[in-house]
């Protein structure tokens, strides 16, 4: 499909289920994302947020409620693969191809890892990069949504799952990470966020990626 180039590169401020119900079969190339787990305050051993965070996650609900059946039933019609984190809270197909995001250095009481699952068909891979999922190496003033991932992580994703040509959609962007990574790479996507803060937050962040290339610290889709 011939995307309008009002779509490409661009956030679209909406609830994606809403937006994707426009979308046309297999449209998308990839579909890299990472959805709500709907595990609300168990982020941590024991519960609990970490106090640093605190101000990110106030008056948030959104962790608690994870997507519906009929949000992945949209991701798979309008898109040819997916990429999705948290892979396992979620039914989906069975798959080899599962990647493992080993954190390196993390706080003892947040996870080690992460599960993302995807659609390709090949053999399960580790990637190594320290974790901000403890928040314990970026500077707080850096993280600007409670579950930020690495730049880094989703370019290798990119670069390790997706051809250069295909066109990349996120249907929860949050802060743009994606959308960052994306652009670092010369690919072409569209992210969908809910919230207008986060979209204003996204697309800062993106249009000043060329200006700042250097931009290497620890983050989120």
């Amino acid at each position: 499909m011939n995307w309008p180039t009002d779509y490409l590169n661009k956030v679209i401020c909406g609830d994606c289920l809403e937006v994707m119900k426009g979308i046309p079969d297999k449209s998308v190339d990839l579909v890299l994302t990472d959805p709500p787990y709907g595990i609300g305050d168990r982020l941590c051993i024991g519960g609990g947020k970490d106090n640093r965070m605190q101000e990110l996650y106030l008056a948030s609900d959104w962790e608690d409620i994870a997507p519906s059946k009929e949000y992945f039933n949209e991701v798979f019609r309008i898109s040819k693969n997916q990429i999705i984190f948290g892979g396992n809270y979620f039914a989906l197909p069975p798959t080899r191809g599962f990647v493992v995001w080993d954190k390196i250095k993390f706080a003892s009481n947040y996870s080690q890892a992460e599960y993302i699952w995807t659609s390709i068909d090949c053999i399960a891979r580790i990637y190594k990069h320290c974790s901000n999922g403890g928040f314990v190496i970026q500077p707080i003033n850096e993280q600007v949504h409670p579950t930020q991932k690495p730049v880094e992580l989703l370019q290798w994703l990119l670069q390790n799952y997706a051809k250069p040509s295909d066109l990349i959609l996120d249907p929860f962007f949050g802060s743009g990470t994606t959308g960052v990574a994306a652009k670092l790479l010369g690919r072409q996507f569209i992210g969908i966020e809910i919230s207008e803060k986060y979209c204003d937050i996204a697309r800062k962040r993106i249009d000043g990626t060329l200006v700042n290339k250097k931009l290497n610290f620890r983050e989120k889709a």
